[in-house]
C-alpha cells in the first residue's frame, strides 16, 4: 500500500513538472505567435494603405478592407475588453484600445469627415508592441521549484525485527510510521524528524538552516529531515510520519508561497484604471451636452467627442512605459542584477524594510582562522601543531586550520597515531608530542586547565602533553561591503534593517553590532523565518514593501514570500534563484541598495514619460475641442510624442 502511496506521489511530481513545461512552452509559443502577428498586420497595413490612397473605393469597402489587420492584431485586446465589461473590471487598458480604435474606425461615416482607418490600425499595432516588450521584459518569471527536490531524501532504512532477527529495509520515507527505528549512514541525508537513540554524528545542516557550522549530536539529541549525516552511523526513532517532516513542509511552503504574494499590477494598469473612465465619460459629454444645451448640430460634437476619444487613446504611454521598465530591466543586468518581471521594479522602488539571511549573504559561509590566542608557545606554532592535529578531519574546522596553514605538508613533520574522539575533537602525536584539538569536553578529558575566551566565534582548544597550550578562534567572516550595503540602504531611506539566521544568538548579535543592524533574529528554522517575515509584513508601513535577501535552499520559502525576494546568485542555491524576483549575480549585498536606486530611477523616469505625453494631449485635446486641431495633427503629436517618449525610455538602460 505505502508503495502504491509513494508511486502516486512520485507519478503527481512528474505530472506538476510536465505541466511546468507546458506553461514555458505555451509562454514562448504565444510571444512568437504576436511577433508573427505583429509583422502580418504591418505588411497588411501597408498594402491597404497604398490601396487606399491610390484608388477612389466608397468608405465602406475600404473599412471591409482595413478590417482585416485590425481584428488579426487587435482580437484579442477586443475579446479582453469585453470580458472585463462581463466581469465588472471594464477600465482598463484593453478597453480604452477598443474605444478609441472602434471610434477611429467610425468618424469617417460622419457628414463631411474624413476616415481615419489607418490610425485605428496603427494605434492598436503599436499597442501590440508595447503588450510584447512589457512580456519580453517579465521574462519566464518563474521556473519550476525542483531544485528544492535536492533536499527530499529518496530511502528510509528501517530495521524490522523478523523471528528475533533485526534486519535493515530500504522503504520510501512516506511508508515509515511514527515510533520506528531508521538507520542512517555518514553521506545519508535524513528521511524524517527523530531522536537520536544510538551514535555520535555531526549533521551538515547547510541546506536547511544555511548555517555552515556542522552540528555535533549525540544520544537524546533531536535531528530533522534534510540534514546530511556527516561522519558516524546514527540509529533515530522517528518522532513524525512524513508528510509532517521539516524536509515537506519546507517544499510545500515553497510550492504554495506564490499564491500568497501580493500581485503588484503594473504600472500601465494602474494608470488605465483612472485614465479610461475619465477619457470616456468626457467624451460622452463632449459628444452629447453642447449640441443638448445649444442648437448646434449634434455630427459636429460627436466628430469632436470621436475625434477626442482618438487624440486621448495613450499610445505614448503604453510603448514608452513598458519600454523603460524593459530598459531598467536591461540596464540593471549590465550590472549583473537580474530583476525577473517590470512590477517588481514597482515593488522595488518602494522597499522601506529589507530582511537579510546571515550566512552567505551578510558573511561569507565559509570558517577562517580569526584569530589565535597562545598561553604557551607561540602563534605560529600554536596554529602549526593544530593544523597537523587536523590534516585528516573531514569537518570544516579542519578545513579553516589547515587554509590557515598551508605549510603543513612539506615542513616534513611526523604525525603518528591520530584518533577522532566523537563530539570531542582529535588528538594525534606531533614530533613525539600528544596534541589534542578540540572542545572543552576534550581539555577536561586529558586533564588541561582550559580557560574561556571573550572573542565571539568558535573556540577551538589545544593542549600538549596534558598542558593546556592556547585557543584558536574561528569564524565566518562578515563580508567587506556588508557595512557598506547597510549605510547605502540607510541612505534610500530604508528604515528597517532586520537579520535573520538559523546561527547561534552570540554570533548573530555580534555581526547586528557590526553592521548596525535594526533588529535581529537568531537560532531560527525556515518556517521560523517565515512567521518573522509574515510579522514584518503586518508591521511595514503603508505604502512600503518588504525585500529579503537570502542564499540558500532554506531561504526559498522566505524569498517566496516576501514583496521582492532577492537572491544572491553568485553562491546561492538553484532553489533560492529559482523562488527569487530578483537575483544578484556576485556576492555584493551592496548591490541591493544599487537594484533599490536603479528602480527608482526607472520609475521616475516612466513618470516622465506620463507628464509629457499627458500635458502634449490635453494640449492638442483643448484644441481639438474648440475646432482647431485637425486629426493628422492629433496622430502626428501621439506619434511625435512616442517617439521622445520611447528616447527617454532608452535612458534608463544607462544607469549611472
Amino acid at each position: 500500500m505505502s508503495n502504491i502511496r509513494h508511486h502516486e506521489h512520485e507519478h503527481e511530481h512528474h505530472h506538476e513538472h510536465e505541466h511546468h513545461h507546458e506553461h514555458e512552452h505555451h509562454h514562448e509559443h504565444s510571444s512568437k505567435k504576436q511577433v508573427i502577428l505583429v509583422l502580418l498586420t504591418a505588411v497588411l497595413l501597408a498594402i491597404v494603405y497604398l490601396i487606399d490612397i491610390n484608388t477612389n473605393l466608397p468608405t465602406w469597402q475600404l473599412l471591409l478592407l482595413y478590417l482585416v489587420p485590425y481584428i488579426i492584431i487587435g482580437h484579442g485586446t477586443l475579446r479582453e475588453a469585453a470580458e472585463g465589461v462581463l466581469h465588472g473590471d471594464a477600465f482598463n487598458e484593453d478597453f480604452l484600445m477598443s474605444i478609441a480604435t472602434i471610434g477611429a474606425l467610425s468618424i469617417g461615416f460622419m457628414p463631411g469627415a474624413e476616415h481615419e482607418f489607418p490610425e485605428a490600425v496603427f494605434v492598436m499595432l503599436f499597442f501590440q508592441v508595447g503588450e510584447l516588450f512589457e512580456g519580453f521584459a517579465e521574462g519566464k518569471s518563474r521556473a519550476s521549484i525542483s531544485h528544492l527536490m535536492d533536499i527530499r531524501p529518496d530511502v528510509a532504512t528501517v530495521e524490522m525485527t523478523d523471528k528475533d532477527t533485526v534486519k535493515e529495509v530500504t522503504v520510501s520515507p512516506e511508508s515509515v510510521a511514527i515510533g520506528s527505528v531508521i538507520v542512517i549512514k555518514p553521506g545519508e541525508k535524513i528521511p524524517l524528524d527523530g531522536i537520536v537513540i544510538e551514535g555520535t554524528s555531526a549533521l551538515n545542516t547547510v541546506a536547511l538552516t544555511g548555517e555552515s557550522m556542522p552540528r555535533n549530536i549525540t544520544e537524546g539529541d533531536e535531528v530533522i529531515s534534510g540534514c546530511v549525516n556527516l561522519s558516524g552511523l546514527l540509529r533515530v526513532r522517528t518522532t513524525k510520519c512524513f508528510g509532517e517532516s521539516t524536509v515537506s513542509k519546507i517544499i510545500s511552503l515553497v510550492e504554495h508561497a506564490s499564491e500568497h504574494k501580493s500581485q503588484s499590477e503594473t504600472f500601465i494598469t494602474r494608470f488605465a484604471r483612472i485614465y479610461t473612465p475619465v477619457v470616456v465619460f468626457a467624451a460622452i459629454a463632449i459628444g452629447l451636452l453642447p449640441p443638448l444645451l445649444t442648437s448646434q448640430t449634434f455630427s459636429v460634437w460627436i466628430y469632436r467627442a470621436l475625434m477626442f476619444l482618438i487624440v486621448s487613446c495613450p499610445c505614448a504611454l503604453v510603448i514608452s512605459v513598458p519600454l523603460t521598465f524593459f530598459s531598467g530591466i536591461g540596464g540593471a543586468s549590465r550590472h549583473g542584477i537580474l530583476i525577473k518581471g517590470a512590477n517588481y521594479m514597482d515593488i522595488l522602488a518602494k522597499v522601506k524594510t529589507v530582511v537579510f539571511d546571515k550566512t552567505g549573504t551578510l558573511t561569507h559561509g565559509q570558517f577562517s582562522v580569526v584569530a589565535v590566542h597562545p598561553d604557551m608557545e607561540d602563534e605560529h606554532e600554536l596554529l602549526h601543531l593544530a593544523a597537523h592535529v587536523e590534516h585528516y578531519s573531514t569537518h570544516p574546522i579542519g578545513a579553516a586550520l589547515r587554509d590557515a596553514f598551508p605549510d603543513e605538508a612539506t615542513d616534513g613533520c611526523q604525525v603518528d597515531n591520530v584518533e577522532e574522539i566523537a563530539g570531542q575533537g582529535i588528538k594525534a602525536i606531533v614530533e613525539g608530542r600528544t596534541v589534542c584539538v578540540g572542545n572543552t569536553r576534550l581539555m577536561e578529558a586529558v586533564g588541561a586547565q582550559w580557560h574561556d575566551c571573550t572573542q565571539h566565534g568558535t573556540i577551538i582548544h589545544v593542549a600538549i602533553d596534558g598542558i593546556y597550550a592556547g585557543h584558536i578562534v574561528i569564524n565566518d567572516r562578515v563580508k567587506e561591503d556588508s557595512a557598506e550595503a547597510i549605510a547605502l540602504l540607510k541612505s534610500e531611506g530604508v528604515e528597517n534593517i532586520v537579520m535573520l539566521t538559523g546561527d547561534r544568538k552570540e554570533t548573530a548579535k555580534e555581526v547586528a553590532r557590526m553592521l548596525q543592524l535594526t533588529d535581529f533574529h537568531a537560532e531560527l528554522l525556515p518556517t521560523d523565518k517565515v512567521a518573522h517575515v509574515e510579522r514584518l509584513l503586518i508591521e511595514k508601513p503603508s505604502g512600503g514593501t518588504l525585500a529579503f535577501v537570502g542564499d540558500g535552499i532554506n531561504d526559498a520559502p522566505v524569498l517566496a514570500r516576501a514583496d521582492v525576494g532577492i537572491a544572491m546568485g553568485g553562491l546561492g542555491s538553484d532553489a533560492a534563484i529559482e523562488a527569487a524576483d530578483i537575483v544578484l549575480m556576485d556576492d555584493q549585498p551592496s548591490k541591493v541598495a544599487q537594484s533599490i536606486k536603479i528602480a527608482r530611477r526607472t520609475l521616475s523616469i516612466a513618470r516622465q514619460n506620463v507628464a509629457f505625453a499627458i500635458g502634449v494631449k490635453v494640449a492638442v485635446l483643448l484644441l481639438a475641442t474648440i475646432g482647431l486641431s485637425t486629426m493628422a495633427m492629433a496622430v502626428f503629436a501621439d506619434v511625435g510624442v512616442t517617439v521622445l517618449a520611447v528616447l527617454n525610455a532608452m535612458r534608463a538602460l544607462k544607469s549611472k
